[in-house]
């Protein structure tokens, strides 16, 4: 193996471990060489890998059993959302998946928003709205349309719903600059986003769902297209 350099090395070498368990060169419940020939191999000390091996074990990535060794952990099994930044750094075709689950959430948001939003949530809503308007440059407009859908999830009354909303974002902030396409206008932005929030503030459940499903399937379609 390659010895990797010295100024960035927990990094390098945390980064070298998870492309090769996501990409199965380490599968699934396999026990990971033993520690000196593992660094010897790549050129570090010990330390410096059971730095890197800590790291992987809070991602969710590794276990270390005493007196047996390190494994693979199973994560596509029991692993969480917490690990889709990851997986969208190794591969962005988790990002289709991710885009499925962001359609029918936020559509469901949308509804929960309208019925249960109080009147103080409909006035954010509203100003956030604007906020898309006179935002400049498709990265500014990218996070204040962000901002409408956290105070959509708010206007809910279901905190889930916001961590819902916070993970979907998370994961796809690793690839966010190819997914600007929708954002780089700010009249049409606004303008995708506007009936989500006129049928949320008005009450109507059904209108805010489907103006959602339609807002989501567009900027969806936009941003593949940005990744492809």
């Amino acid at each position: 193996m390659e010895a990797l350099p010295r100024e960035t090395i927990v990094d390098v070498l945390e980064t070298r471990l998870r492309e090769d368990i996501l990409a199965g060169r380490h599968p699934a419940g396999s026990y990971l060489p033993p520690e000196r020939r593992l660094a010897d191999g790549y050129g570090v000390t010990r330390t410096t890998l059971k730095h890197a091996f800590g790291r992987l074990v809070q991602a969710g990535l590794l276990e270390t059993r005493h007196g047996v060794g390190t494994r693979v952990r199973d994560y596509a099994r029991l692993g969480g959302a917490d690990l889709l930044p990851m997986l969208v750094r190794h591969s962005p075709d988790w990002m289709v998946e991710i885009f499925e689950v962001r359609r029918s959430v936020g559509a469901l948001i949308a509804e929960r928003a309208a019925a249960r939003a109080t009147e103080e949530q409909r006035t954010e809503l509203r100003a956030l709205l604007a906020a898309v308007l006179v935002a400049e440059g498709g990265d500014a407009v990218q996070l204040a349309d962000i901002e409408v859908h956290r105070a959509l999830a708010r206007a809910t009354g279901n905190r889930v719903y916001v961590l819902l909303t916070n993970t979907l974002f998370n994961a796809y902030l690793p690839v966010r600059a190819a997914l600007v396409g929708p954002f780089n206008s700010p009249d049409a932005a606004h303008a995708r986003l506007e009936p989500v929030v006129e049928a949320v503030t008005a009450g109507d459940r059904a209108g805010a769902g489907r103006a959602a499903e339609a807002y989501l399937t567009a900027t969806e379609r936009i941003m593949l297209e940005g990744l492809a």
